[in-house]
């Protein structure tokens, strides 16, 4: 695999540590700006929101920008904001640093997705992109655990100080050891638009959003559920997260390689259904004993990341022409399906209980498969196709 991949997948793992980072130290915020935890938790939010909704306007915005220097711009301008995040106590300052670092990341991302794809040939472009989603899930693993120790060691401001100066590493790595990228031609945004009226297209996009809802109205609740069910202690609800966050990692990479083996087409196929009934297993095996839960668990994880290589090399397929705008969207579709997920969990609980979050969620992969059944069914017109082939 070539070794700029490598390097493009750290800057990724550095940008995905942000989002989540604030989660470990909310109270330590909050006691040092005499704020909420709820005010404190607005942190997580605006990111989350202005990530989302920032993406495809980027990088329609630098469509004609060379992408090394765009990914170097960026990555200053994410810099900066974390700087700002450290430096003041301005609760309004850190809302607007925090939503320029969510901007400049949901940029990064996606250069890093369509640049890894054109360092290697068609055969690796699945496994690049893994490696890609390797830096992100990773960050899922290190990012909560890493703010915690570091934050409570030396204050909350230090964790943003360490993502600056991991960012200024990136930089240089980038620059240093990345070729010039020229851009693709640039396609008007009402075409780019259009193509949402394609049903193959959107119900693609779809796929995504409809899996992370059904992921995050468990995930978002792990610890209430495990801790409900096994009375577990918070040492061993640590060992938890630390699994499920290895899991996911493997998972990414394990996607890469078998969207390169058996085809976008199945593998997409194949994971999503998988996904779905791994989260019916997780409530079944919860009734059996805590050590078969932690085995289905870590199934359910690794599945909840192998789908993204297959998912971004079917979008570069679809839409070759307007790739990045397309992985940009896939992201927005990313961070939004985190969002209502969390908020269908919560609904759950307050309904009922938690014990019924995982076939809640397994209930709406169910769907996610069926959209994706459907878009891998229609030509590039949008209509039904008489045989569907099972490779990419």
């Amino acid at each position: 695999m070539n070794f700029r991949v490598y390097i493009l997948a750290i800057a990724a793992f550095v940008v995905g540590m942000v989002e989540l980072i604030v989660g470990g130290i909310l109270n330590l915020i909050a006691d040092d700006l005499h704020i909420s935890i709820s005010s404190a938790g607005q942190f997580i939010t605006i990111f989350s929101v202005s990530f989302a909704l920032s993406g495809p306007i980027l990088i329609n915005l630098t469509a004609k920008m060379e992408r090394k220097k765009l990914y170097l711009y960026t990555m200053a301008v994410f810099m900066v904001s974390n700087l700002i995040v450290a430096f003041t106590s301005s609760y309004a300052a850190i809302i607007v640093a925090r939503a320029l670092s969510a901007m400049s990341g949901s940029v990064i991302v996606v250069l890093s997705i369509s640049m890894a794809a054109s360092l290697v040939p068609e055969s690796h472009k699945g496994r690049a992109i893994g490696i890609i989603y390797m830096g992100i899930s990773g960050s899922l693993v290190l990012g909560v655990p890493l703010g915690i120790v570091i934050g409570n060691a030396y204050g909350w401001r230090a964790p943003f100080i360490a993502i600056a100066l991991l960012s200024l590493l990136a930089m240089i790595g980038i620059a240093l050891f990345t070729n010039r990228v020229a851009p693709k031609p640039v396609v008007p945004l009402r075409e780019q638009l259009a193509l949402l009226k394609n049903s193959k297209i959107i119900s693609a996009q779809l796929i995504a959003f409809l899996m992370l809802t059904g992921h995050l109205t468990l995930y978002g609740y792990l610890q209430p559920y495990v801790q409900s069910t096994f009375h577990v202690s918070s040492s061993t609800m640590s060992v938890v997260y630390f699994l499920f966050g290895i899991a996911a990692v493997v998972g990414g990479g394990a996607g890469g390689f078998i969207a390169d083996r058996f085809g976008t087409k199945r593998s997409i196929l194949t994971i999503v259904a998988c996904f779905s009934i791994s989260m019916f297993v997780v409530m079944l095996t919860a009734q059996v004993s805590f050590w078969v839960f932690l085995i289905a668990m870590m199934l359910w994880s690794g599945l909840s990341w192998a789908l993204s290589p297959a998912q971004q090399a079917y979008l570069l397929q679809l839409a070759p022409d307007n790739a990045e705008t397309q992985l940009s969207l896939n992201s927005s579709m990313f961070h939004l399906g985190i969002a209502l997920g969390s908020m269908i969990g919560s609904a759950v609980i307050a309904q009922s209980s938690v014990a019924n979050n995982p076939w809640v969620g397994g209930t709406i992969a169910a769907v996610a498969f069926g959209v994706a059944a459907f878009s891998l069914t229609r030509n590039s017109t949008g209509k039904k196709e008489q045989t569907v082939s099972a490779s990419s």
